[in-house]
């Protein structure tokens, strides 16, 4: 009998490329993704969980959060491989959010490599990753940078 053993599928520092590009699979967020994530952050608020009020204010339709897409988003870039068991930490992100994102709708999201510094004495280097998300109309809904250590080959 052979033993597996974890093998990490993520890039290394090295291996990055300024202009390299990713693009995740698509998901559909759905009314349980919003009511378990505002049972984890207590964001009740009742555009995200009211049906009825939503319905009468701006978007005529409860939202998902904000928060909510983004965690949904890093999870897609993970799924893809290409950080996985890579990532030392997420150092930073900066997000702007351009357009609600509805029960129903399907997101994915598009990365790109736009930085990279190593930093030696923390055992990697600093990837940026400009990413929009986008949904089933190719809308882009969010969009900014995020910043992860990635580990060095050596």
């Amino acid at each position: 009998m052979t033993d597996l053993t974890y093998q990490p599928r993520g890039h290394y520092f090295e291996d990055f490329e300024i202009g390299q590009k990713v693009i995740t699979a698509g998901r559909t967020i759905t009314e349980g993704d919003i009511v378990r994530f505002a049972g984890l952050s207590g964001d009740f608020n009742q555009i995200h969980t009211d049906a009825a009020y939503a319905a009468q204010d701006t978007f005529g339709q409860r939202v998902a959060h904000g928060l909510l897409i983004q965690s949904i988003a890093s999870g897609l870039a993970v799924q893809t491989g290409f950080i996985e068991g890579t990532v030392l930490a997420f150092r930073e992100l900066t997000c702007k959010f351009s357009h609600p994102i509805f029960i129903s709708d399907t997101i994915h999201v598009e990365l790109d490599v736009s930085e990279k510094k190593a930093l030696p004495r923390l055992g990697g280097g600093n990837v940026i990753l400009k990413y929009s998300v986008l949904n089933q109309e190719g809308q882009v809904v969010q969009r900014g940078n995020w910043t992860m250590l990635v580990k060095s080959r050596d």
